[in-house]
């Protein structure tokens, strides 16, 4: 018995410094990531903001143009943001994923940093950032054009903010380690994003479709992560067609899928 214990606590002790070891690893990436990404550019951290405003605001202008009518509830700017910024972060993420190794080569030579924490920092870098551009750009548009701003359910918003990078995290893991094997597969991702961005509810809901395209568009994990954000974000929108078995189901089978991906890749560089 005073071995096992010993061999738990042994165990135990071991667990924790590889934890802690792990953590420092991630927040140095982070860092790092954060430098390299933003304090290259002249505008720095502040073109994580002016690239969704022009794409609302162009988008605003369109939709005035077109006449096009909002959903009861939703004003334009509301209505892109919460379609737009969660694709980005989705769209953001898989495509950083794929060029973590490539881009952090040098650190891979130490042996306290492993391909999973590139994956790991960059994921979290993408999700901070997206996060704050979609609090900021919401809470500076109801301060100057809507001063009450009711939110039907914040933590329907977050889990839909969530998914939305897990499953870029979790599809980037797989087109990574795909890329290793078949470097075409990053030309091949760039084209897939582009029509993905048009079915992914950035400029309509699921309510609003006919049933023989929703039929085929609620295939899309994207779309219901967008539909979960909007169904707590507005009270007076109701995401009718949203399936949240469905999405926790791709946020799942991705990452692992992510991750099975990468162990397998890691063997077969190491060998």
């Amino acid at each position: 018995m005073t071995n096992l214990l010993t061999f738990g606590s042994w165990g135990t002790s071991t667990l924790w410094r590889g934890l802690v070891v792990q953590k420092r690893v991630v927040t140095g990436v982070f860092l790092r990531e954060t430098r390299t990404r933003f304090g290259r550019q002249k505008l720095g951290y502040l073109w994580a903001f002016l690239e969704p405003v022009l794409f609302i605001g162009t988008f605003y202008l369109a939709f005035r143009i077109g006449g096009k009518s909002m959903p009861v509830g939703m004003d334009i700017v509301t209505f892109i943001t919460t379609g737009l910024v969660p694709f980005q972060m989705f769209r953001s993420v898989v495509g950083r994923a794929m060029t973590a190794a490539s881009a952090n080569q040098a650190l891979l030579t130490y042996p306290q940093v492993r391909y999973l924490d590139l994956h790991l920092a960059r994921l979290l870098l993408e999700f901070v950032t997206f996060s704050v551009v979609f609090v900021v750009i919401l809470g500076a548009h109801s301060m100057l054009f809507a001063p009450v701003i009711q939110i039907a359910d914040l933590l329907s918003v977050l889990q839909g903010m969530i998914a939305c990078g897990l499953m870029g995290a979790g599809v980037g893991l797989v087109l990574s380690s795909a890329t290793i094997l078949w470097p075409s597969m990053a030309q091949i991702q760039s084209a897939l994003m582009r029509p993905l961005f048009w079915v992914s509810g950035v400029f309509f809901t699921a309510n609003d479709l006919p049933v023989v395209a929703r039929d085929v568009l609620m295939w899309n994990p994207v779309l219901h992560g967008v539909e979960l954000i909007r169904d707590g974000f507005f009270v007076a929108y109701s995401a009718e067609h949203l399936d949240s078995g469905y999405l926790i189901s791709w946020v799942v089978g991705s990452l692992a899928a992510g991750l099975l991906a990468e162990k397998l890749t890691r063997q077969r560089l190491n060998q």
